[in-house]
C-alpha cells in the first residue's frame, strides 16, 4: 500500500522502490490533491481513536483506497477528506494498530473508527516538511491537503505526523537478535609446505566500537563479535609516510611474542598518504539513510542526523550532497547540493523521520543511480548508507545484497557503511555490504565515534587513495618453522588471487594506517606440529639472521584504474625482546591480545587480562584523544565480566 506521504519522495525520485517507473507532472499531481468538490465527490469527517483507551491517535492515515488522496488525522484523532469521483472506500491505518478498511456511502457522512493495537511497524516512508514536494511545485501540509508551494503560507494547528508521537517498542537487551558471521580462527600452518599468506587489507575498525559498546553495557560481546583485525585497525600507529611513488609506506618489525616466550611476533604497517582535506579531489557523496521502523530511538536516526550535520560542516564548494532515504519505498528528499550550501543539506537531514517497513535494495539502487548521474570523473563518488541493517523488504538475502553491490561497484561509486542501534543490528550484512561495495564499515556507537569517522577521519573515510590492496607474505622455512595470520579470518584470500586482477580486495583511504601480525614459531623451537614420517622435515637449526624471514609483496590499483601495480618489501634480522620493540608493535600485541582473551581463542597462551592491561598502558604513547586510555579501562571492564573460572560460560 503506497501512503499519500510518499508523494514527495515519489516526485523527487521518479521511481518507487525496485523496477518502478511511474512519474506524473507537477500540474497532474496537483490536480490530484486539489479539495474544490466536484458533482460526484464526497466530504467525509470523523475521528480515529484507540479501542483500549478510547483517546484520539494523531497521525493516523486515512487513504481513499487506489489512489494517492488522504490526510493524516489531527491531535485529537480527527480528520477531514474529500473523496474522488468514482472512490468509495477508505483505508484506516496506523503505526501499531490494524488496519481497517470501510465503505463509504451518499448518506453515511460521518466515519468514527476505533483501531485496534496491533505489533505491527510502521509501513511507509515519513519525511517531513514537504522538501521533496517543494521541488515539483506541490507541498502537503499537516492535514494532508495540497497547495501550491509557490502561493503565500497559511498557519496550521497541525505539523504532520513526524514519528515523535511514538514509543519505541522496547529493545532486547546487547547482542539478543543480532547476527554476526561466523569465523573460525586460522590457525598455525606450516612455512615449508604452505610458505604463501594472501589476504585482503580491511581497515574496518566497526568491531572496536561495536565490542566496547557491550563492554560499557557490562556484558561480554559474542565471540563472533569480536574481529581482532578491525580491533587492530581502530588505532592510529607511527608508521612513516609514503616517500616512494607509492600511495602508502611498508613497515616491518619482528620482536618476542608476549604470550608466547618461545615464539615471535611480527608486525606488517602500512600507511597511507596523508592529504590535506583542501587537496583532496572533489567529493560526490550520497548520504542513503535508513528511516524504517527499526531506526526509531535516540542511538539510531538521531545519532546518524547528529553525525552527518558534523560532516556536512566539512564539506568545500566543490563537493556535492544529495540524500536519499528508505522505508516502505525508496525516495530523494535533497538533489544534489553543493557544500556550501549547509543549510538546505541541514534543512533535509532534520527532517527526517523514522517510520516504515525496509526496502533496502531499492534505497541502494536509487543512491547509485543518483551518483552515477553526478559522476565526478577526478573526483571521489561514494554512497554513505546509515542503518542498522535491518533489511526486510525487497533484496533480503545475503547473495541478493552482494550481486546487487558487485554489479554496481563497478560505476566506479564506493560505499561507506554506518552501522546503529542494538537488539536487531545485523552486523553480517552491513560487513557484507561495505566488503562487496568498495569501502568501509564503521558502527556508531556514539556521537563522539560518529565525530571521529566523519570528521577526524575525513579524509581516510570518505577518500580512497589505492583500492584492491593485496597483500603476500611469502615465508623462509629456514627461518621459520610455522605462522599465523592473527584474526583477517574472512579476508584470507588463495595465493592464485594474488596477481587476479579481478579479485575484489580491501581499499585504503587517505591517512589510514592497516596493522597486520603474524605469530612465528622459529626453526628450532617447539612445533605446533608433529614431525613428518615420510617427507623431509624443516631444518632444525635456523638459518643466519642475516638471512630473509620473509618477503612482504602488495599489489594495488589506483581509486578508478583495472591494472595492479606490484611493489615489495623483505624483512630480516633477530627478533628484539618485548621491552626494546616499538611502541606500534607492542600497542598492536596488546591489542590482539585483548581480543584472544574476549574470544577465549585456543591461541591466547600465556595472555592474562591483568598483563594485556599493563602492556597496552606502557605502549600508550601519544594519545591526543584518548582513545588507547580508554581501551586500557575497557580492558579492566572486560576482567570483571569474567566468570569464574569452572562455571559454564567461561572464557
Amino acid at each position: 500500500m503506497k501512503n499519500f506521504l510518499l508523494l514527495p519522495l515519489l516526485v523527487a525520485a521518479g521511481s518507487l522502490a525496485v523496477g518502478a517507473a511511474t512519474t506524473s507532472s507537477p500540474a497532474k499531481l496537483a490536480a490530484t490533491f486539489r479539495l474544490a468538490p466536484t458533482p460526484d465527490t464526497l466530504t467525509v469527517r470523523g475521528r480515529i481513536t484507540d479501542r483500549t483507551t478510547g483517546q484520539g491517535l494523531p497521525g493516523v492515515t486515512v487513504l481513499v483506497k487506489g489512489t494517492t488522496t488522504g490526510v493524516s488525522t489531527a491531535p485529537d484523532g480527527g480528520y477531514r477528506l474529500v473523496m474522488p469521483t468514482g472512490h468509495r472506500v477508505l483505508i484506516i491505518s496506523s503505526v501499531g494498530y490494524v488496519t481497517q478498511e470501510h465503505t463509504i456511502s451518499k448518506e453515511y457522512r460521518v466515519l468514527n473508527v476505533a483501531l485496534q493495537p496491533d505489533s505491527r511497524t510502521l509501513n511507509e516512508v515519513v519525511v517531513t516538511d514537504g522538501l521533496a514536494g517543494k521541488a515539483a511545485g506541490v507541498q502537503i501540509t499537516g492535514r494532508g491537503e495540497a497547495r501550491d508551494a509557490a502561493a503565500p503560507a497559511r498557519k496550521s494547528k497541525v505539523s504532520g505526523w513526524s514519528g515523535n508521537d511514538y514509543v519505541a517498542a522496547p529493545r532486547p537487551a546487547p547482542g539478543v537478535g543480532e547476527t554476526y558471521a561466523h569465523t573460525q580462527e586460522g590457525g598455525f600452518r606450516s612455512a615449508t609446505k604452505d610458505p604463501l599468506s594472501t589476504f585482503s587489507i580491511d581497515v574496518d575498525a566497526a568491531s572496536y566500537s561495536n565490542v566496547r559498546r557491550f563492554l560499557n553495557q557490562g556484558q561480554l560481546p559474542p565471540p563472533d563479535a569480536v574481529r581482532i583485525e578491525e580491533m587492530l585497525n581502530y588505532f592510529q600507529y607511527d608508521y612513516p609516510q609514503p616517500t616512494g611513488p607509492e600511495p602508502f609506506s611498508v613497515t616491518t618489525e619482528l620482536a618476542a611474542c608476549p604470550w608466547n616466550p618461545t615464539h615471535q611476533l611480527v608486525n606488517v604497517g602500512l600507511q597511507g598518504k596523508t592529504v590535506a582535506t583542501d587537496k583532496l579531489p572533489p567529493a560526490n557523496l550520497v548520504f542513503l539513510v535508513d528511516v524504517s521502523g527499526s531506526m526509531m530511538g535516540d542511538d539510531r536516526l538521531p545519532l546518524v542526523q547528529a553525525g552527518l550535520r558534523l560532516l556536512v560542516k566539512e564539506l568545500r564548494p566543490q563537493d556535492k550532497v544529495a540524500l536519499v532515504v528508505y522505508a516502505g519505498a525508496a525516495g530523494l528528499v535533497l538533489p544534489p547540493t553543493a557544500g556550501n550550501k549547509r543549510s538546505e543539506i541541514m534543512r533535509a537531514i532534520d527532517n527526517l523521520r523514522a517510520g516504515g517497513s525496509t526496502a533496502g535494495g531499492a534505497g541502494l539502487r536509487l543512491a547509485y543511480q543518483v551518483a552515477r548521474d553526478n559522476f565526478q570523473k577526478d573526483g571521489n563518488n561514494r554512497v554513505i548508507l546509515a542503518t542498522d541493517g535491518d533489511f526486510n523488504v525487497g533484496e533480503q538475502s545475503d547473495d541478493a545484497i552482494e550481486h546487487l553491490i558487485v554489479q554496481e561497484r563497478e560505476s566506479g561509486v564506493f560505499l561507506t557503511v554506518l552501522g546503529v542501534g542494538q537488539g536487531n543490528y545485523q552486523d553480517k550484512k552491513m560487513e557484507l555490504l561495505a566488503d562487496k561495495g568498495n569501502g568501509n564499515y564503521a558502527y556508531l556507537d556514539n556521537l563522539d565515534e560518529a565525530r571521529r569517522v566523519l570528521v577526524r577521519q575525513f579524509g581516510g573515510t570518505l577518500f580512497t587513495l589505492a583500492k584492491d590492496v593485496k597483500l603476500q607474505v611469502e615465508f623462509n622455512p629456514a627461518r621459520v618453522r610455522e605462522y599465523r595470520l592473527i584474526g583477517y579470518e574472512n579476508r584470507t584470500l588463495a595465493a592464485e588471487d594474488f596477481n587476479n586482477d579481478r579479485k575484489d580486495a580491501g581499499e585504503m583511504g587517505a591517512g589510514h594506517t592497516v596493522t597486520a601480525l603474524y605469530e612465528v614459531v622459529p626453526v628450532g623451537a617447539p612445533a605446533a606440529i608433529d614431525k613428518l614420517k615420510y617427507q623431509q622435515n624443516p631444518a632444525e637449526t635456523p638459518a643466519p639472521a642475516s638471512a630473509d624471514l620473509m618477503t612482504v609483496k602488495l599489489r594495488y590499483k589506483e581509486p578508478q584504474d583495472k591494472t595492479s601495480k606490484l611493489f615489495e618489501r623483505t624483512l630480516r634480522g633477530s627478533a628484539v625482546s618485548l621491552e626494546r620493540a616499538s611502541e606500534n608493535l607492542r600497542f598492536a600485541a596488546a591489542v590482539a591480545q585483548f581480543g584472544m582473551l574476549l574470544r577465549a581463542s585456543e591461541y591466547r597462551g600465556d595472555a592474562t587480562w591483568a598483563a594485556t592491561a599493563k602492556l597496552a598502558e606502557e605502549a600508550r604513547g601519544k594519545d591526543p584523544e584518548g582513545y588507547r586510555a580508554e581501551l586500557v579501562r575497557l580492558m579492566k571492564a572486560a576482567e570483571g565480566l569474567q566468570p569464574p573460572a569452572g562455571t559454564y560460560g567461561s572464557r
